[in-house]
């Protein structure tokens, strides 16, 4: 007698985009050009670095959280989802700002933009465990 194979159920997949990891590569090559820049030519480049860096995670943020979801709100009003996308959208906006406002020629000082420094930076580690030793 043939038992015919039950078919198994799959499991759900969680596709995740690459933006922000992309983002994060990014801020690593910048990281090792300015540590180079200031090793072989003695030029201190930490004040772009911080710059950009702010830049390419605010843009990475604002890409990886999908904003054009988020016109839907009028409608079908804040879920759990929208609300996840639009916070991500407002660190990420911010991030932009904090690196436009320390690019050296504006160079303005806000206690604000050392906070999110540090809270992007928080993010930004977490992302990083999680991408390299938890998913697959």
């Amino acid at each position: 007698m043939v038992k015919k194979l039950e078919k198994l159920p799959e499991k759900k997949q969680v596709k995740l985009t690459h933006k922000f990891v992309y983002a994060l590569s990014l801020v690593s090559i910048l990281g090792f050009l300015g540590i180079m820049s200031q090793s072989f030519f003695d030029y201190d480049l930490s004040f772009y670095v911080e710059a950009f860096l702010m830049l390419i995670i605010g843009a990475g943020l604002i890409l990886e959280s999908k904003a054009k979801g988020l016109v839907s709100i009028k409608e079908v009003g804040l879920t759990s989802t929208n609300f996840t996308h639009l916070i991500t959208v407002i660190i990420g906006a911010i991030a932009v700002l904090a690196g436009i406002f320390s690019l050296p020629i504006i160079r303005w000082y806000n206690p604000s933009f050392v906070a999110i420094k540090g809270i992007i930076s928080i993010i930004a580690i977490v992302i990083i465990i999680i991408q390299t030793w938890v998913v697959d």
